[in-house]
């Protein structure tokens, strides 16, 4: 398969051109050569053509795709482009600017959702970080609207490693007329296992993946996918939805990335994959008869719920730090490992050379605290773009919350702008950590 993008930088590289153009480096530097701006034979972004659109057309035959699109600003750029997308579809049939959406939604979801005024009706999760609602929950939500929403919105897999069964939600979805929308930024990979189980794959009509996470392609790096079955009107406008929101310098040194990425995927990675996914299952297993409860089915993904084991996700990772190892994300329940081919068997083995040499301790009992109920008192676009101030959470009974301001990892927020702080919201965010929040000025 060819790498146009990367073939251009290359013999731009050793051209010996004067630059006379941004960025102001001017290419000195290893990497700083690689580095361009739009120059003739590189067109913009957004519309996409000669080697850009080329790339992208690559990509979409790997992945199965009716449109691929490129994201140099990572899925954040992609879930606000799909929500623009859901909102033009709700212009176009007259209905409310409405998404059903899992509470496990990324905050770039709230954030886009607001600026965009697209109310949210909320489908609960088990936990702060898993939403996987059945097909009949699906069904009863759906019908609890007035009108069937704009489009469904999903995250799967979630931070923990969990999949929702998208195949049979797309199936729900598609009966009532409406779009599923799947942010899979933590499964590009999905696509190239032996079965393949990525999102689009399954009926998904609009699809995120962060290429960055689980490939090889530097931070930032990105695709927006279109099902080949997808409404026409998702076609003709996802550009333009891109652009929206999207910075009018992308960085060429993602867009190569995503390029090159595009001649691994389609030479052994799929083999290669298929390999390193059977030594991660090895582990998986060495692990368990150590006596560590493992969660989730991501293949490429280690969750540990390791207080029946004695610790705490955080102290789990502080221990592996000790080892100088650094994980995606822990929390008091959790400890996520992210894993690709390129962590190599050395790797594998070295980290399952220190988890199995720990102690097993006395359990720890505590469970976290359930999660609120949705409390909402204002809109949340109402919320979000308000004057705020922040307030220490032990004086925040009864306010009314108007940023997250969670981080990422994992960016999933207890509370949403717009709900009321309540004593359960209150135990939530202790038990997490969370010592101040942003509130609506009274």
């Amino acid at each position: 398969m060819t790498t146009p993008v990367v073939q251009f930088i290359d013999q731009y590289r050793h051209s010996g051109t004067l630059r006379l153009h941004m960025p102001g480096h001017k290419g000195q530097g290893e990497m700083e050569a690689l580095d361009i701006t739009e120059i003739q034979g590189a067109d913009p972004l957004y519309p996409a053509a000669g080697i850009l659109r080329e790339g992208e057309e690559n990509a979409a035959l790997l992945f199965g795709a009716g449109r691929t699109l490129y994201s140099a600003e990572g899925s954040s750029l992609c879930i606000r482009a799909m929500l623009y997308l859901a909102r033009l579809r709700a212009e176009q049939n007259q209905i409310p600017p409405r998404i059903l959406a899992g509470r496990n939604a990324h905050r770039t979801f709230l954030a886009g959702a607001a600026v965009l005024g697209l109310e949210v009706a909320w489908i609960p999760g088990e936990n702060l970080l898993t939403c996987l609602p059945s097909t009949q929950e699906l069904r009863q939500a759906l019908a609890a609207l007035p009108q069937p929403p704009a489009a469904v919105y999903l995250t799967s897999p979630d931070y923990l490693g969990h999949r929702a069964d998208i195949a049979s939600l797309a199936a729900v979805c598609h009966a009532q007329g409406v779009p599923l929308l799947v942010d899979n930024a933590h499964g590009a990979y999905l696509r190239f296992l032996p079965q393949d189980q990525h999102p689009l794959s399954l009926g998904a009509d609009l699809v995120c993946d962060s290429g960055h996470k689980t490939l090889p392609v530097l931070t930032g790096g990105a695709y927006l996918h279109i099902h080949r079955e997808a409404e026409p009107l998702f076609f003709q406008q996802a550009e333009r939805a891109l652009a929206l929101f999207a910075s009018t310098s992308p960085s060429w040194l993602i867009l190569r990335s995503l390029d090159a990425c595009n001649g691994y995927l389609a030479g052994d990675y799929p083999q290669e994959l298929a390999r390193f996914s059977a030594q991660v299952d090895k582990v998986k297993d060495a692990m368990q008869a150590h006596g560590y409860a493992l969660i989730g089915e991501e293949p490429l993904k280690i969750t540990i719920a390791p207080k029946s084991f004695g610790y705490t996700g955080d102290q789990l990772h502080d221990c592996l730090r000790g080892a100088d190892m650094e994980c995606e994300f822990s929390d008091p329940d959790f400890l996520v490992m992210m894993v690709t081919p390129q962590t190599g068997l050395s790797g594998l083995e070295r980290l399952q050379r220190v988890l199995t040499q720990l102690p097993r301790r006395d359990a720890i009992l505590q469970a976290p605290p359930a999660l609120p109920p949705s409390c909402p008192a204002v809109p949340l676009a109402r919320a979000l773009l308000a004057p705020a101030e922040e307030v220490p959470v032990a004086k925040s009974l009864g306010r009314i919350l108007a940023d997250p301001c969670v981080s990422c990892p994992p960016a999933v927020p207890i509370l949403v702008s717009g709900e009321r702080i309540t004593e359960d919201a209150i135990r939530c965010f202790e038990y997490y950590g969370v010592s101040t929040v942003l509130c609506m000025m009274e």
